[in-house]
């Protein structure tokens, strides 16, 4: 009888509340790397990782009902270790570019490990999307969640300051993600953090995403020279390849003429509108469904990558050797901040805890 009722309440659990499971599945440095699913009442599910605090797995209903993974990620230590060094991540200490990898505070200049020359990208080539971070898992409002927690030493990968950093991702019943960041120092720093998942709402590995139609609710982005670092200045998208001000398909510039050139694809910040509830909408009208980021952060970086091919797709129906088959939608703070007075400011202090959220909600449009 004992048993009979323990089981029926973990079956009422389940039904209203999801649950969350944790499998180890190797050691890397010498700390355990697990893959934790979390399944909301619908069924639907989210697949994490403590090795850089990272997406791997998420599992919607498109508008017939079917589902697909529509994020990047390996799930085994192998594919995650080897895989995209980003690609679903939690990326700091400073997330994107830091112009020829330094940066002064206090009349001090810190200097950072290279690895996108001649720049600094996504905090060094050790960044914290290639560590293991301490894991706990819990509930958040009834709903299920993992914490995240990393503990990043002063001067790692040249920054000061001794950070507490933890990531709480939430997956809710209503099919969205919230990711809740927090960190502390011991003394002035620079942060910069975003999650670095990538998405194709048609389901992974099914094609293009260029013909995702996307609205971005910001009226301003940040031009970057030839090395992918912003000028300084804050130009109005009208009129160029940047205006998703209307909702219009990802891929409809890409390969056209702009300023004298081709135009290759996103790999920008926008400056988001102060009033937007909503920082970013994506639609795939094949599969219905539809991706909501949400934001208190003052940027987006749309990444769609390289894909001149598209326009050759569209032109003859023939399928290019090579193409993009996901975008990235990254919540943050302006690239190359320290250096640039005028951008919001990433000054990390004692007195001062940084929080900040992002949502990803995953809905369907019949």
């Amino acid at each position: 009888m004992k048993t009979t009722i323990i089981l029926v309440a973990f079956l009422i659990s389940n039904i209203f509340f999801g649950q969350t499971t944790q499998e180890v599945i190797g050691n890397h440095n010498g700390m355990d790397v697990s893959i934790f699913t979390l399944t909301n009442k619908s069924g639907h599910v989210l697949k994490l990782t403590n090795y850089g605090a990272r997406i791997v797995r998420i599992d919607v209903p498109d508008k017939n009902g079917k589902i697909d993974n529509i994020t990047t990620g390996g799930e085994t230590l192998e594919t995650i270790v080897k895989g995209d060094a980003f690609g679903g991540a939690t990326v700091g200490r400073f997330a994107n570019r830091i112009a020829n990898g330094k940066f002064t505070l206090d009349g001090t200049e810190y200097n950072l490990p290279i690895n996108n020359r001649p720049n600094t990208l996504h905090g060094g080539p050790n960044g914290w999307f290639s560590q293991v971070w301490d894991s706990e898992i819990g509930t958040k409002d009834n709903q299920q969640a993992v914490t995240f927690t990393y503990l990043s030493p002063d001067m790692e990968a040249g920054f000061p300051g001794t950070v507490t950093m933890s990531a709480t991702y939430t997956w809710t019943n209503d099919n969205e993600i919230i990711i809740d960041y927090l960190a502390t120092t011991d003394k002035k720093t620079v942060i910069n953090v975003t999650n670095h998942a990538y998405f194709n709402l048609h389901g992974t590995g099914k094609g293009f995403i260029f013909d995702h139609i996307l609205t971005i609710n910001a009226k301003n982005y940040t031009p970057v020279n030839d090395v992918k670092i912003p000028t300084g200045e804050i130009k109005p998208v009208k009129d160029t390849p940047f205006d998703f001000t209307t909702p219009h398909a990802m891929g409809d510039a890409i390969g056209k003429p702009f300023e004298d050139a081709v135009f290759n694809g996103f790999d920008h910040n926008y400056a988001l509108d102060e009033k937007a509830k909503v920082a970013a909408t994506v639609y795939d009208p094949e599969s219905g469904r539809v991706m909501e980021v949400i934001t208190d952060e003052p940027g987006l970086q749309f990444y769609s990558g390289n894909s001149r091919a598209w326009l050759q797709f569209k032109e003859t129906g023939t399928m290019p050797a090579a193409s993009r088959s996901s975008f990235a939608l990254e919540t943050q703070h302006y690239p190359d901040s320290p250096n640039q007075p005028s951008f919001p400011s990433t000054l990390l202090t004692p007195n001062k805890p940084f929080k900040s959220r992002t949502v990803y909600k995953f809905s369907v449009k019949n």
